[in-house]
C-alpha cells in the first residue's frame, strides 16, 4: 500500500476506499469520489523560490509528498487585461497556453502522477483509460507518455481530427464511439472495470479537481494575495468550477483571503441542464438535457455526474448561472481573435457571457483551449 495517499470518500453515501485501489466509483451508488484530504496554509513569500509549475502549491496538493513528479511545466499561465467596463474590468487567464493547449493539463498531471505511483508500487496497473470530447483525452495521453504509461482514450466519433492526431502522436490509442459524449462515457465506464485498468476519469476521480484548483491558487498569487471580485468559469462536467470552489474554500479557511468571490457558471444555451436546475431552485437536475449540437462541444454534457455538487458550490458562493447562444459564441471567438487571442469555441463561452452581462469589479475569465485545435467557428457573416 502507498501510505502517502489519502482516501476516497463518497459525498453521497459516506463510503470510503483507499486511493491506491482501482475502485473508480462508489460501489454503492456508482457516483464519483471526493478526496479525504486537508490542505495546509502557504505564504506568498515562500513561493518565489519554488518550481515553476503547479507543483509549487505543494501544501494544497494531495500527491506532492513524493519527488520528482510527472510534469511538463504546466500551470503559471498569464493573466492579461481584456476589457474595461463602466463598473469594473475583465482579465483573461490564458489557460490555452498549456503544454497540450488546454486547461485540462491541470488535472491530467495529477491523474498521471497517481497512475505512475500505482504502477510503480505494484498496484496492478497495466494501462490507463480515459474518456473525453477531446481536450482531456489529449492531456491524459500526453502526461501518460511523459510518465511512460500505456494509454487508451475513448472519444466521440465526431471529435476534431486535430485532437485525434494529437492523441495518436502521444502514443495513445483512440477508440471512436458512435453517438454523443454520454455514449462515450458509458463505453469507457464499461471498460474501466477490466483488470489492471486505471480509469483516469476527469469526472469521477477527485485528484483531477485538486489539479484544477491550482487555477485559483495562481490567481491568488498573481493578484498579490487576493482574489478577483468575480470568478467566471465554463461548466459541463464542472471540473474547473469544483476545483475553483475547493481553492476558494481552502484559501478562505486558512485566512489567506478575507472573502469568497461569487462563482459564475456558464453553459451553452443549447445544452444547459445545470442552468435550468439552478434557476428552478432545484438541488438536482430536473432531467438530463437533450443532446443538441453546439459550438461549445466541450461543455455539452446532458447529465453531469457531479450535478448536485456543482449546484451547491455555485449557490454557496453567492454566484449564478449564465447561458450563451451560438451566435454569441461565434461573435466572442472572433472578438478575441481580433484582440490577438485565438481560442476554441468552447473556451470563449465565459467571454461571451461577460460581454452580455458585465460583472462589477475585477472579473476573471479563463480561455480554456487553443483555437488551433478546432479552427474558427463557421459564420455566413464573417469576412477575413
Amino acid at each position: 500500500m502507498l501510505t502517502s495517499m489519502t482516501a476516497y470518500v463518497c459525498p453521497r453515501c459516506g463510503v470510503h476506499a483507499p486511493a491506491d485501489a482501482l475502485t473508480w466509483c462508489c460501489p454503492q451508488c456508482r457516483g464519483p469520489w471526493d478526496l479525504d484530504f486537508t490542505s495546509a496554509p502557504m505564504s506568498l513569500t515562500s513561493l518565489a523560490s519554488r518550481v515553476n509549475s503547479l507543483w509549487r502549491y505543494e501544501e494544497a496538493l494531495p500527491l506532492a509528498t513524493e519527488i520528482p513528479h510527472v510534469t511538463l511545466g504546466e500551470g503559471r499561465t498569464p493573466l492579461v487585461p481584456l476589457d474595461a467596463t463602466a463598473t469594473g474590468s475583465v482579465s483573461a487567464k490564458l489557460d490555452f497556453l498549456m503544454p497540450t493547449l488546454s486547461f485540462k493539463d491541470r488535472g491530467a498531471v495529477m491523474l498521471a502522477e497517481l497512475a505512475r505511483r500505482l504502477a510503480k508500487g505494484g498496484g496492478g496497473v497495466r494501462r490507463v483509460l480515459a474518456d473525453s470530447s477531446g481536450n482531456a483525452g489529449t492531456a491524459i495521453a500526453a502526461y501518460c507518455a511523459r510518465a511512460g504509461l500505456d494509454c487508451a482514450v475513448y472519444v466521440p466519433e465526431s471529435t476534431s481530427p486535430k485532437k485525434l492526431e494529437q492523441i495518436r502522436a502521444h502514443g495513445a490509442r483512440p477508440t471512436l464511439v458512435p453517438g454523443d459524449r454520454e455514449a462515450t462515457a458509458r463505453a469507457a465506464r464499461a471498460a474501466a472495470d477490466e483488470p489492471g485498468t486505471f480509469y483516469a476519469s476527469h469526472v469521477y476521480n477527485p485528484h483531477f479537481l485538486h489539479g484544477t484548483k491550482t487555477y485559483v491558487y495562481e490567481l491568488w498569487e498573481e493578484l498579490g494575495g487576493r482574489l478577483p471580485d468575480t470568478i467566471v468559469v465554463p461548466v459541463g462536467n464542472g471540473t474547473l468550477l469544483l476545483g475553483a470552489a475547493l481553492a476558494v474554500d481552502e484559501l478562505y479557511g486558512h485566512g489567506l483571503v478575507d472573502r469568497r468571490p461569487p462563482l459564475v457558471a456558464v453553459q451553452a444555451e443549447a445544452v444547459s441542464p445545470l442552468a435550468a436546475a439552478f434557476h428552478a431552485g432545484a438541488d438536482e437536475l430536473l432531467a438530463p438535457a437533450a443532446a443538441r449540437p453546439t459550438l461549445a462541444e466541450g461543455i455539452a454534457i446532458p447529465n453531469p455526474p457531479r450535478a448536485r455538487q456543482i449546484l451547491r458550490a455555485v449557490r454557496g458562493s453567492g454566484g449564478t448561472f449564465l447561458t450563451v447562444t451560438e451566435d454569441q459564441l461565434r461573435a466572442a471567438q472572433r472578438d478575441l481573435a481580433r484582440r490577438g487571442l485565438f481560442v476554441e469555441s468552447t473556451g470563449v463561452a465565459c467571454w461571451a457571457a461577460v460581454r452580455a452581462a458585465p460583472q462589477p469589479g475585477l472579473t476573471v475569465v479563463p480561455l480554456c483551449g487553443a483555437g488551433a485545435k478546432t479552427g474558427l467557428s463557421p459564420s455566413s457573416t464573417y469576412r477575413a
